[in-house]
């Protein structure tokens, strides 16, 4: 039997519970097939370890994000936290497979920008959070 919470979840938390669980499982992949990989005999760059261990991180943050869209609805806070969760995840870590794995580096200012959308995700989740807390409160 599915518990109440997740059966009756709106259809942004599903969305971002399956993206986080598809990024999640994208990070497995992706360690998996890294350590294989010939341009990689020599050991696996720092550079890569830190983005498979940042999308590992927020992928976990993504499906929070969705627990707690689930939990307090689709407020505006949380919906940006799990956008820009998942905007990081693309111009972070992806950012640095494509950069180490092809010697693309197009986009290599794009890194930061990733990182700075994982920090306002958890800002915007802080603040969605009180918000739903306040709500719950009554008298505030």
């Amino acid at each position: 039997m599915t518990p109440p919470v997740f059966s009756a979840a709106p259809r942004s938390a599903r969305i971002l519970g399956v993206l986080g669980a598809l990024s999640a499982g994208a990070s497995v992949v992706f360690s998996a097939a890294f350590a294989h990989l010939p341009v990689f005999s020599g050991g696996m760059p720092v550079m890569v370890q830190t983005a498979l261990t940042q999308q590992q991180f927020h992928s976990l943050g993504i499906l929070l994000v969705a627990l707690a869209v689930s939990c307090w609805g689709p407020s505006r806070w949380l919906l940006v936290a799990g956008g820009l969760m998942l905007g990081g995840v693309l111009l972070f870590s992806l950012n640095l497979y494509a950069r180490n794995i092809w010697g693309w580096d197009t986009l290599r200012a794009a890194v930061p920008w990733g990182g700075g959308a994982w920090i306002l995700a958890w800002l915007c989740l802080a603040v969605g959070a009180f918000k739903a807390a306040g709500a719950d409160s009554p008298g505030q």
